[in-house]
């Protein structure tokens, strides 16, 4: 089953390689291009921070797009609310930190939340998928 509905494990497997690499070059360059400026200003926990999460959630989705291409179309839907609430989780919490790294607005410091709030609701999604999921042999 490569399709269900309108959520193909495809859709999210790009989604993680879009992720996934610009994660490990984001925690590169913190690592390497940005050091003495992220220690100087005391931001380095922050982009630590933002890496972390957005690797994490990126191997999520990998982890998602597997699910999904295994599973029956009951949770499509499920599948589609966490793949998008990690994919903006990810833009909002791990992209304002990474702005604020960087010298941003401090307005950026209050859409940190809402982007937490994104990424543990597609945890919750998943939770949902979970308790409805089939077995298949």
């Amino acid at each position: 089953m490569c399709k269900h509905g309108g959520m193909d494990y495809r859709t999210c497997l790009r989604a993680a390689a879009i992720s996934g690499g610009p994660g490990v070059a984001l925690g590169a360059f913190g690592a390497h291009g940005l050091r003495e400026i992220l220690l100087r200003t005391g931001m380095s926990n922050a982009w630590e921070t933002a890496v972390r999460y957005h690797l994490v959630h990126a191997v999520g989705l990998l982890c998602l797009s597997l699910w999904i291409r295994q599973e029956s179309p009951v949770n499509e839907r499920f599948f589609r609310w966490a793949t998008n609430a990690w994919i903006l989780g990810t833009l909002l919490f791990s992209g304002s930190l990474y702005g604020l790294a960087l010298g941003g607005p401090r307005w950026l410091g209050p859409i940190t939340p809402f982007g937490g709030v994104a990424l543990i609701l597609g945890w919750m999604f998943l939770l949902v998928a979970a308790s409805r999921s089939t077995e298949h042999r």
